[in-house]
């Protein structure tokens, strides 16, 4: 495996990163340090002296210099300037070396910061001034005036999704985040906000239209998300207003997997080994050509006829619909076949019909007429992301099993700052499927009352409902042609990892292989792309056993220290 110690932090295996382009010549971000004097130190490892005394200096100074990146999409707005405070540039700009309200996570309306920011014009949104803070002033004519904080020693790297190595020197820092920047997106809050962030980065709610007088004005753009929607009743979040005495029985459950069953044939009994085979970037997959419900609310219908070109959310029975059981339901998220009719997302039925040939009624419906794949840029930025930061650390598609499985085993002794990058992107993505159904955040939320994320175009649980059906489906077909190639079932599966009985300790003695030594299609792959599988862990089938006799999902343990 080649060195990659200095994958992330190196200018010259990243030449990328930091460039200076046309309106942007500091590159997207600068990290702040005190030597003395204030320092800059910025994405392509320059530094430079920080003139300022105040923190309103410093803003001002991020507008001036040149911080910031183009747009992602051409209707599209370009990305604030970032800056990020280590602690001794928070403590010479006057701010607390940490947050005594632990609760809010915000600087005290009374601390003397907010009458500087004040009494020079610039304005913080309702979430207030936290370890990642917007503030911004009134825009002047086609100029936006904003600039993203990260406060570090506020825990703004530390936590949600980011767990930036804490030995990183501000340049390493600056270097770090100017990667992530360049193939994802300016970082401006926890991964899962930036996950979500760059779902309207790509896809911006409006775009320039010609009016009836021939001006050009803004308009909404049909292939992004311009509105808050009301779900479907069975959609809602369980504390939305729409879930208000709702049956649970009446919710709409596509859900990740947890399932688990015993040895029950007498091969499986002689089998010694498990080995847990796990998706690589499964749900970011799963979202890619995704046709989802765009910007027209959901239409009820009775009794419709099934069409799996329409979205929606469809109440029916597939009780009756014969299913091995050694295979986890594709149908529930226990995995437990269904006992009576329940709402399913559309990919849901589809492949009821299309890959097990049932005959399905639905009773009724929630459809979305208006249609797109909206997710297929968010996809394919986020894989590009992942793919080339798993070759920084080595591992690229061209690899054959064995030497994909060696450098994956490996992969823990690399570069904290490189595997940290690696998660990065990984919780961003995760995360911002997550945030297309976030519940209340505040302690004080009363139940059914609205929160602020109602009141977003991506707040859409249909959406993540549709991503999570279609990665459990796709994982089920891989099961089901393993299966057929093989003999072999899954004993549990966790989300995107199941769990297989081996005669070795490695994925090679799970995954089938034709005559000519290449993977069956359709089964678990080993390699790096989005969609095939790496070896998550392997244990011995006594561990299981006893894992199983402790009421425990085996798969969610297997994880070892190789992987």
């Amino acid at each position: 495996m080649p060195d990659v110690t200095h994958a992330v932090a190196s200018p010259a295996r990243q030449t990328h990163v930091g460039q200076p382009r046309d309106g942007f010549p500091a590159g997207p971000l600068a990290v702040l340090a005190d030597t003395g004097t204030l320092t800059a130190h910025f994405a392509d490892g320059a530094t430079r002296t920080c003139p300022a005394e105040t923190l309103t200096d410093v803003l001002h100074w991020a507008l001036a210099v040149g911080l910031g990146q183009p747009e992602l999409n051409t209707y599209g707005q370009p990305a604030d300037p970032l800056l990020v405070l280590t602690e001794s540039a928070a403590n010479r700009l006057g701010l607390p070396a940490d947050l005594n309200d632990r609760a809010r996570l915000q600087l005290p309306d009374h601390h003397p910061v907010h009458a500087d920011l004040k009494r020079d014009g610039w304005k913080l949104p309702r979430s207030g001034f936290g370890p990642w803070a917007r503030i911004y002033q009134d825009p002047e004519p086609r100029r936006r005036r904003c600039v993203q904080l990260a406060v570090v020693p506020w825990g703004a790297l530390a936590e949600g999704g980011w767990n930036a190595p804490a030995d990183l020197t501000p340049s390493s820092l600056a270097r770090w985040l100017g990667t992530y920047a360049n193939r994802v997106l300016t970082p401006c809050g926890s991964t899962a906000v930036c996950g979500q962030q760059l779902m309207t980065a790509l896809r911006p709610p409006t775009r320039p239209v010609r009016g009836n007088d021939g001006t050009w004005q803004r308009g909404n753009n049909p292939s992004g998300l311009w509105k808050a929607l009301d779900p479907a009743p069975p959609e809602a979040h369980d504390a939305h207003p729409l879930a208000r005495g709702r049956n649970p029985r009446d919710a709409l459950d596509e859900e990740a997997w947890d399932w688990t069953r015993p040895l029950t044939t007498e091969e499986e009994v002689t089998y010694p080994y498990v080995v847990g085979l796990d998706i690589n970037f499964a749900f970011a997959a799963a979202a890619s050509s995704a046709v989802v419900g765009m910007n027209t609310p959901p239409e009820h219908v009775a009794r419709p006829a099934f069409d799996e070109k329409i979205p929606g959310s469809w109440y029916c029975d597939l009780s009756h619909i014969e299913l091995d059981p050694k295979l986890p339901s594709p149908f529930t998220s226990s995995g437990q076949s269904p006992t009576g009719p329940a709402w399913y997302a559309t990919p849901t039925l589809a492949y009821a019909v299309k890959d097990l040939g049932a005959t399905i009624q639905p009773l009724e419906a929630y459809l979305r007429r208006s249609s797109g794949r909206y997710f297929d840029p968010w996809y394919k930025r986020l894989r590009d992301a992942y793919l080339a930061t798993m070759k920084d650390l080595g591992i690229v598609p061209e690899m054959e099993p064995a030497d994909f499985l060696a450098a994956m085993r490996a992969l823990p002794t690399a570069d904290p700052a490189a595997l940290a990058l690696l998660a990065a992107i990984k919780a961003t993505s995760k995360g911002g499927i997550g945030k297309l159904r976030e519940g209340p955040r505040s302690p004080q939320h009363t139940p059914f009352a609205s929160w602020p994320a109602l009141k977003t175009p991506t707040w859409r649980p249909d959406l993540r409902a549709a991503v999570i059906s279609r990665a459990r489906v796709n994982m089920h077909r891989k099961m089901t042609k393993t299966a057929e190639h093989t003999g072999r079932y899954p004993l549990a599966v966790l989300s995107d990892c199941a769990l297989y009985p081996a005669h070795q300790p490695s994925a090679l003695d799970v995954t089938p292989h034709g005559a000519d030594g290449k993977a069956v299609p359709g089964t678990f792959r080993l390699g790096v792309n989005p969609g095939y599988a790496k070896e998550e862990g392997t244990r011995t089938i006594d561990w299981y056993q006893q894992l199983l006799e402790d009421g425990a999902n085996p798969a969610r343990y297997v994880k070892d220290a190789r992987t």
